[in-house]
């Protein structure tokens, strides 16, 4: 039984099945080979059972199983191929991205090949792990602190870090997602315009005080003011400028960098200690100084042509934005995403601080185990903001009016004094010398907020956090996180500044002085030599020798 012909534009039905199976049109009167009849008769009764619709349904069919069973395998292979070498440990990481739409070439079973073009992959972000059930950092808890009576100052605690080859293996692959904002531009202002209400400078633009509140509008897409405003490139005749082989540099950090900074030469370089050979080899370790550091650096031998002192590599800063050394050194503080744009993540350290533990444990312990993207420790004993600005005053952190004037007006937005209402949120007041965070969008534009504060009111940045931090996560789920004072002096040392040092390195002169004349009427005989019964002891340290005085001047001694 056959199929009969049917005519059309592209030829019959079997004219095309005559030439798939290498049989020409003129050959089809002549009698067929045996093995050509049975291949005829097994497509005849295929089509016996499927028409021409059913045939067509079968083929995109089996494209789409092909297809189907490629996906899984590609996904399986990329699993098997980027998963964490440590063992038990549960990561949560969704499909991955793919720069272009995949294609995917395949000979239907007419011949005819066809290029399929897939939509292209969602993106692949970290969604945190779990450690192993029974793993000792699950059950670990905070020992009472000891009980010694002569220091009730803060004090380092334990932390339950990860071996560092365990760590190191624990890095995502890809970034934690950015809820919301997945697009932040900065804005770039050649010409300034002074007219806004207070506050702002040169370097960081004089935003109105409606593009401050418009840049807590968390949108897909967001350009905010975020310092460097007047270059077209950070580090450029922007103010803060740097060498360009120092730009080349940082831009070639695409993993971890360190960063810490010296102005005024006001502190001494810390060297880290306890880091493992790979965090030497991947980590970038920056320290920004200015001129006049730099010239110290040189004068005592300390940095020699390679700018480079121990770990860390020198980036010396020329045209200060400004005159206060605090306040420049917020810059590679909260814009550090800018002048580093390709790392993925950071720890920075105050000048006056020691690194005493690997940054991969640092980063896995605060930020990868926590799913978070922002880490800071709160304040060891401060955690409302009125307080801290009282201390601040006390203390003559800055000018007086100012903190007033920055307190009023966080007030009027509606700044209320702590209290456990605001739970989980621990403390509004951190100890900002140390700063852990990944360099996604969302936390990119939380330090870029934080700074606009900074550059708008004063430079204690302590009293500004917690107004930017609970704005944005008003709007959005960021993941930002306070862990204890104790453990963050568990992986820094703190020193002292470099004055301090130098007065405590100074020796002890002691004048001796003339004794002073004896008083009137006393007169005084002279010492009978002692005779010691045992020379070969020493009289003993608490004993004294007293003056013999004459019997009618007694009362003079008594008074």
């Amino acid at each position: 039984m056959s199929l009969g012909i049917r005519s059309g534009s592209y030829g019959s039905l079997e004219k095309q099945l005559q030439q798939i199976n290498g049989i020409s049109p003129i050959q089809t009167g002549r009698k067929a080979s045996k093995m050509l009849k049975e291949k005829d008769r097994s497509l005849n009764w295929i089509f016996k059972f499927a028409g021409r619709k059913k045939v067509g349904m079968l083929l995109l069919s089996l494209i789409s199983a092909v297809v189907f069973v490629w996906v899984l395998y590609v996904g399986k292979g990329e699993d098997s191929q980027e998963g964490n070498s440590v063992q038990n440990i549960s990561v949560n990481e969704s499909v991955s991205l793919s720069n272009s739409p995949p294609m995917i070439t395949m000979t239907t079973a007419m011949g005819f090949k066809t290029n399929l073009i897939l939509p292209p992959f969602p993106p692949r972000y970290f969604m945190g792990y779990t450690l192993p059930p029974g793993h000792p950092c699950n059950s670990f808890t905070l020992p009472p602190p000891p009980a010694d009576k002569k220091r009730t100052g803060p004090r380092p605690c334990p932390v339950c870090y990860l071996p560092v080859e365990e760590a190191i293996a624990l890095m995502p692959k890809f970034p934690s997602p950015s809820p919301v904002l997945k697009n932040l531009t900065y804005i770039y202002e050649e010409n300034l315009s002074r007219d806004g209400e207070f506050g702002g400078s040169d370097f960081g633009g004089y935003p109105t005080l409606k593009q401050r509140n418009d840049s807590f509008d968390i949108q897909e897409s967001v350009s905010v003011h975020c310092g460097f405003v007047r270059g077209a490139k950070p580090g450029r005749n922007t103010g803060f400028d740097l060498d360009e082989d120092d730009l080349v540099g940082m831009e070639q950090c695409r993993g971890i960098v360190v960063a810490s900074a010296i102005f005024g030469n006001f502190d001494e370089i810390n060297e880290p200690s306890n880091v493992s050979e790979y965090s030497r080899k991947t980590v970038c370790f920056l320290m920004f100084v200015d001129e006049i550091t730099e010239e110290y650096l040189r004068s005592s031998g300390k940095m020699g042509i390679s700018k480079k002192v121990g770990l860390w590599r020198i980036i010396v800063v020329r045209n200060i934005p400004y005159t206060d050394a605090r306040r420049t050194g917020k810059i590679p503080k909260l814009l550090l995403h800018r002048m580093a744009p390709n790392a993925r993540y950071s720890i920075w350290l105050d000048g006056k601080l020691e690194l005493v533990v690997d940054p991969y444990q640092i980063l896995e312990r605060f930020l990868w185990r926590k799913n978070a993207t922002f880490a800071i420790s709160k304040h060891y004993k401060r955690f409302d903001v009125f307080t801290e600005a009282e201390a601040n005053k006390a203390a003559g952190k800055y000018d007086n009016a100012s903190i007033d004037f920055q307190i009023d007006f966080y007030k009027n937005e509606g700044l209320t004094p702590y209290t456990e209402a605001k739970l989980p949120i621990i403390s509004d007041v951190p100890e900002g010398c140390v700063i852990v965070r990944e360099h996604v969008p969302i936390s990119n534009l939380f330090t870029c907020l934080w700074y606009n504060e900074v550059d708008r009111f004063t430079s204690r940045d302590q009293i500004s956090f917690a107004v930017v931090r609970d704005k944005l996560i008003s709007r959005v789920d960021f993941h930002l996180t306070m862990f204890l004072d104790c453990e963050r002096r568990n992986f820094v040392v703190q020193k002292y500044h470099r004055d301090l040092l130098l007065k405590l390195a100074a020796p002890v002169s002691v004048a001796l002085s003339p004794p002073p004349p004896p008083l009137p009427g006393l007169e005084t005989l002279p010492e009978k030599a002692s005779v010691r019964r045992n020379p070969g002891k020493h009289r003993r340290a608490g004993s004294r020798r007293h003056r013999k005085v004459v019997a009618g001047n007694r009362d003079i001694e008594a008074n």
